[in-house]
Parts: structure tokens; sequence; C-alpha cells
């Protein structure tokens, strides 16, 4: 049986790791490699999800909980992959909140189904909005210590740092960066990476086809801490239909809804991880997305639509009570709507904080075989 590359790409809430996926999916597709995504999210019906599918992509999901919760159904989809679609490479992105992922995924699936799977290097991408001030240990992070322990943690098991979003940053800020993750993580690979506009993909598939002594990385890593940095975050999937007798501009629609809601959470005083808005209609889909209170909400995929009615989906992940959160967004969507003399139509809502992460398994240490 052929062996199967197995990629996993870690990183904070919005780090850029679907868009990471997307880009390195490319890249291995224009190198004539059959390739197949895993998603992976707290909640269920997942975005990310239709997002890569709609670029032609291969996609299955486990929701409900990160992939060390649910060790065996990312095995099940993975197998499911292997049997349809014969992938040469698959790629997953666990939850973003997650942590321990070498002892809880990476050590398992070497050792249970290594003579099935090549694992790659685990490569951890790296949020500059968040990841500077949380390093220096600055005040205005916006994270309690206890969440900021989730991302030091991330960190410490990579095999490699990827700094993404260096299109967003001018040269002082990426050298000042890449001394301090230098200092922080000595002898770690740095790369530097736009996965927005391409660059660095080349060298980091570079690093994923690398063989050697990874994934080696166990951590020394305090569940209760972890577990109530998780639960600090309000995590909501919030799904209407807008409807209008006009044209509706949806890219419009999408970035004024994210514009509200990051002015409302800044009162607030509640630090956002990752807010998206989804636009989706027939031969429609956009995106608008928020990283951080510090940063300005952008349009990542325009869908160029002028539509009487589409759905509109709202992913947010943020540090406030999931009450408080669903009913900013609730407000903000009708405010949105109301200025343009549109309906907001509600239907499904999830909110909730994360419950303790219960790993399937957890390898205390790295196995010989």
């Amino acid at each position: 049986m052929k062996r199967i590359q197995f990629v996993m790409l870690g990183g904070f809430l919005g780090a850029g790791k679907t868009t990471t996926m997307s880009k390195l999916a490319a890249h291995y597709k224009s190198k004539g490699l059959n390739v197949a995504l895993v998603t992976n999210d707290q909640a269920v019906n997942l975005v990310d999800t239709n997002s890569l599918r709609s670029q032609g992509l291969t996609v299955e999901e486990v929701a409900g909980a990160c992939f060390c919760c649910k060790f065996d159904e990312l095995v099940d989809r993975i197998v499911s992959l292997e049997e349809k679609d014969r992938p040469d490479v698959i790629i997953a992105e666990p939850v973003g909140s997650c942590t321990d992922l070498v002892a809880t995924v990476v050590q398992p699936l070497k050792d249970l189904y290594g003579n099935r799977f090549d694992v790659s290097p685990y490569p951890v991408i790296f949020k500059p909005s968040h990841g500077l001030k949380i390093l220096k240990n600055e005040g205005g992070s916006g994270f309690s210590p206890k969440a900021a322990y989730i991302f030091i943690k991330q960190l410490e098991e990579a095999d490699a740092i990827v700094i993404n979003r260096i299109d967003e940053i001018n040269a002082s800020q990426l050298n000042e960066l890449m001394l301090i993750v230098s200092q922080k993580f000595p002898g770690v690979p740095i790369l530097k990476m736009s996965a927005k506009n391409g660059t660095g993909i080349d060298e980091l598939s570079i690093l994923l086809d690398q063989k050697g002594l990874f994934g080696r990385k166990i951590l020394d890593i305090d569940y209760d801490i972890y577990a109530e940095g998780e639960a600090e975050l309000g995590w909501l999937n919030s799904s209407l239909q807008v409807q209008s007798d006009g044209l509706l501009d949806v890219d419009a629609i999408l970035v004024d809804v994210i514009s509200r809601l990051r002015k409302e959470l800044i009162f607030h005083k509640a630090e956002v991880a990752h807010l998206k808005a989804i636009g989706l209609a027939d031969g429609a889909f956009g995106v608008a997305n928020l990283v951080s209170n510090g940063t300005m909400p952008e349009l990542s995929l325009p869908s160029n639509s002028m539509i009487n009615q589409f759905d509109l989906i709202i992913n947010a992940r943020v540090a406030i009570d999931p009450v408080i959160l669903e009913k900013l967004v609730s407000d903000m969507v009708c405010k949105t709507c109301d200025s343009i003399k549109a309906k907001a139509v509600l239907g499904k809502t999830q909110s909730f904080k994360p419950g303790r992460p219960v790993p399937t398994h957890r390898y205390s240490a790295v196995n010989a075989k």
C-alpha cells in the first residue's frame, strides 16, 4: 500500500492556517500530486470546509472537538479519503485554541499507523498581531495569561515556526519578530510567509518534505491552565439570511458587519481571536475577517456579487462571555441591515465555551519505533 504524506499545520486562531492549507494544496497539485484536506473545529457546520470545497478541493471534517479528543474520528476521515480519493498528501488543520498535539496526535499517528503514513515535520504558524505582545509579556495583548499560555505552548512543540502575514508588517517589525522568536525558541527553524499572496509556500513545502527526528517535542503542560485558557474564549457560529427587494452588495455588507462588531468588542474590552463573516448564495462566496482588535477588517475573499438575498454566517472566537457575544452579533447584523433597508432572518446559532480537552491518547514519551 502506498504511504501517504500527512501534514498538520498548527497555530493560534486567526494565524492563517486555512489560507495556508489552500495555498499548500495548490502547490502540491501543481506538482501532479493528489491532495485532500481535513478541517477541524470546536463547533459544527464548519465554514472553512465550504470555503475550501468552493475552491475545488477535497475536504473531510472533524467537528465538535479538537483532533486530540477525536483522534479515532480523525483516522476515520483519513481512511475515508484514502479509500475514495487515494491522495498522495493529506493536510490537516487542528482547532486554533488547541495545543499538546505532538503527544496526542503526531505520536499516536506515528506509533499506531506509521506503516501507512509519512508524518511530516510539525510547523506552527505564528500570528504577529498577538504574538509579539505575548512573547514580550506586554500588556494589551487582549488575552489573559491563561489564554496566552496556549499560544506559547503551541510554539514550544513546533518543529518550525512560520511567521505569517509578513505582507502586513514592515521590515523593522519583521526583524524584531525574528529576533524575539529566535531568542525564545533557540534552535527552532523560522520561516517567513504570506499565505495571502503565496510568499514562502515553496520554502514551507521543502520543510514538510524533510525526513528525520521530527514531531518529538512532548510538552510539559498543565491541563488545568490549558482548559481554563480555552474556556475564556466565547465561541459562536450564527447563520442568517439577508433579504431585500433591491440588490445587495454582499462584500460591503460583510465588511460593515465586521467593522461594527470590532467597534463594539473594543468598547467591551473583548479581544478578538478570529472573527469571520461569510456570504453564501448560488454562484457567490465571500469572506471578510478580523484577526485582532488592533487590526482592521479585511475582505479576504471577494464575492463581487450584487443579489437580492444571501446566507450570512458569522464565526466568532472572542475573549468574552458567549451570551454577550451572541447578543452583540445579533444587534450588529440588525444595524447593518437597517442601514440598507434589508431584512435579517435568523437561522441557527451555536454559542458556547470550549470544554476541557480529554485526549483519546496522550504519549508521555516519544515512541522508539
